[in-house]
């Protein structure tokens, strides 16, 4: 391990995706200032497994994750569910599917109502999101979009005239047949409909957040764990001073400290140093520096039910897996056309809330016209298959659905294991654990089933469900016993965790650690309610925002 004997002006606990997007805004804005980012894992740029998008399902358990495992989940007969996190310079987005999703105005308008600060709103952080995109569309709108900027999206259509995929004309159909109307720019605010696909490929070639953003200038210390952040008291005020690494070596900084090791590892590294729950502190022996009740709690993710569907016509090369899928347009980002985000009937989220104790009046966000509450992904290939443990060739015979809950209730905390740095830490999402959340499930699933059971385009393209072994197959007359028993069997997440440092319970709005001087976090984690979205892109926005927060 390299060592550092200066001092730092800025130093960045974290070289994910939030980490480098501030060093390089900062470095961009005073070339003069010693910046420092620490990472765990390595420079990845090279690696096979960030060479080609559809590597990104082999990610999963290799060495760019951290492959955490839940504690047991109650509301899934204490099953342990797997958790992805980026292990690497560029932190997930060296492991994601590249899915380029902006979410509702109305969950960041809810954000910026939690936390009293209308900068967080959507208005608010639009010219963030403008400032990390470069649209695929030259005649997009430019006051939802950017056109000259780091992150280059695509449409599937846009990223090739050849990656017009079998069947994404007749899923078109099947959506229309139930209801749900084509929309032509989910990221604009309003997703609610069915959308294309936005990724966040460029060319068929993924963008690391290491590499979209300029780093020269800035020092990098990779394969590196953080054990704590280091105080000094003046004038009765704590002050951030530097970081102790797991190693034991000791490196100071003139101005700020800024957390950005994620959803898991930010928590961890603050209770590590004593900021946290002093109850929790003082199981582990860890002198508090500042007691703050909320670290590790109130974290979200978005659950996940992956359904595999066999095809009626697998001959004619409609999946991942025939030889017949051979062009390499089909191979230039995920394979799938469409984002379907839905809401649920206000009587039933009504009705959910009551159950779970919540005044169901009609200003809260879950009855808000523009509330999405579940997010579907039909993909031509066998999605969550290993994750769920289950055995299905990938021979091109069959196809997926994934339904997201968006908008849920249940919340989780991180906690420590142990005083060792190199501990992982313990992770309970308390997964499905309110009615709004089974509602939500239920809902999204049904309108599966109804797409690929009850349509004329759906009868032509699915012969049925292939269930998980030794369960039934799901009907549009499976009751709600039934759908709750195949989430609580094979749901998982969708590996987009927030919340576990909140905005305006353990950071301020302008992402200072409430108690401490020089301290702010700059990463999910700082999400105080979820967003309708894949969280690449509102933390690129958090991350821009930070940069002028920091330097204005």
């Amino acid at each position: 391990m390299e060592s550092i004997t200066k001092a730092q002006d800025y130093m960045i606990v974290g070289g994910g995706l939030a980490g480098c997007v501030v060093a390089s805004r900062l470095i961009e804005k005073d070339p003069s200032l010693k910046i420092l980012i620490i990472e765990a894992g390595k420079d990845v740029s090279n690696h096979s497994l960030t060479t080609s998008p559809l590597a990104c399902f082999a990610a999963h358990r290799s060495d760019l994750d951290w492959a955490y495992t839940t504690v047991p989940q109650p509301h899934l007969n204490d099953r342990y569910c797997y958790n992805s996190a980026g292990k690497a310079l560029s932190g997930s987005t060296a492991t994601n599917y590249g899915t380029w999703t902006r979410g509702s105005a109305a969950d960041y308008d809810h954000r910026a109502e939690t936390v009293g600060d209308p900068n967080w709103s959507y208005e608010g952080l639009l010219p963030y999101f403008r400032k990390t995109e470069s649209h695929y569309d030259k005649q997009a709108d430019a006051s939802q979009h950017g056109l000259d900027s780091p992150i280059h999206t695509a449409s599937v259509s846009s990223s090739s005239l050849g990656r017009r995929y079998p069947l994404g004309e007749p899923l078109r159909s099947a959506w229309r047949e139930i209801g749900i109307q084509h929309k032509l720019d989910g990221n604009s605010g309003s997703p609610l409909g069915m959308t294309e696909m936005v990724e966040n490929w460029r060319e068929g070639k993924r963008q690391l957040a290491s590499k979209a953003y300029n780093l020269s200038g800035v020092h990098l210390l990779l394969d590196t764990l953080v054990h704590r952040v280091q105080f000094e008291e003046r004038d009765g005020q704590k002050i951030a001073v530097g970081v102790q690494l797991a190693e034991g070596q000791s490196i100071q900084v003139t101005k700020e400290v800024i957390l950005s090791a994620g959803t898991y590892r930010t928590p961890l590294v603050l209770m590590l140093s004593g900021i946290g729950p002093s109850a929790e502190l003082a199981k582990h022996q860890i002198p508090v520096v500042f007691d703050s009740p909320e670290v590790g709690k109130n974290f979200h993710d978005h659950l996940a039910l992956c359904q595999w569907w066999k095809l009626r016509h697998p001959e004619a090369g409609q999946a991942i897996g025939t030889p017949l899928w051979a062009g390499p347009s089909f191979f230039l980002g995920l394979p799938c056309d469409w984002i379907v985000t839905e809401q649920m009937p206000s009587d039933q989220v009504k009705r959910a809330l009551e159950i779970d104790g919540e005044a169901a009046t009609d200003h809260h966000p879950l009855l808000d016209s523009s509330a999405c509450h579940t997010e579907t992904i039909i993909a031509y290939a066998l999605a969550g298959v290993g994750i769920a443990g289950e055995d299905i060739p990938m021979d091109g015979s069959h196809i997926s659905s994934a339904v997201l809950g968006m908008a849920h209730t249940s919340r989780g905390s991180i906690k420590l294991a142990s005083a060792d740095p190199y501990a992982s830490p313990v992770i309970d999402p308390n997964y499905y654990a309110t009615e709004v959340d089974r509602v939500a499930m239920r809902a999204g699933i049904r309108q599966v089933l109804k797409l690929f059971q009850t349509t004329s385009a759906g009868r032509e393209m699915i012969v049925s469900e292939t269930p998980p072994e030794g369960m039934p197959a799901l009907s549009i007359e499976s009751s709600d016993s039934d759908i709750d028993a195949r989430i609580v069997h094979v749901g998982n997440s969708f590996y987009h965790a927030a919340g576990s440092a909140a905005m305006g319970k353990v950071v301020d709005s302008e992402l200072r650690v409430y108690g401490i001087e020089g301290l702010r976090v700059v990463d999910a984690s700082v999400l105080p309610v979820p967003i309708a979205a894949h969280y690449q892109v509102p933390v690129y926005a958090i991350a821009e925002k930070a940069a002028d927060l920091i330097l204005p």
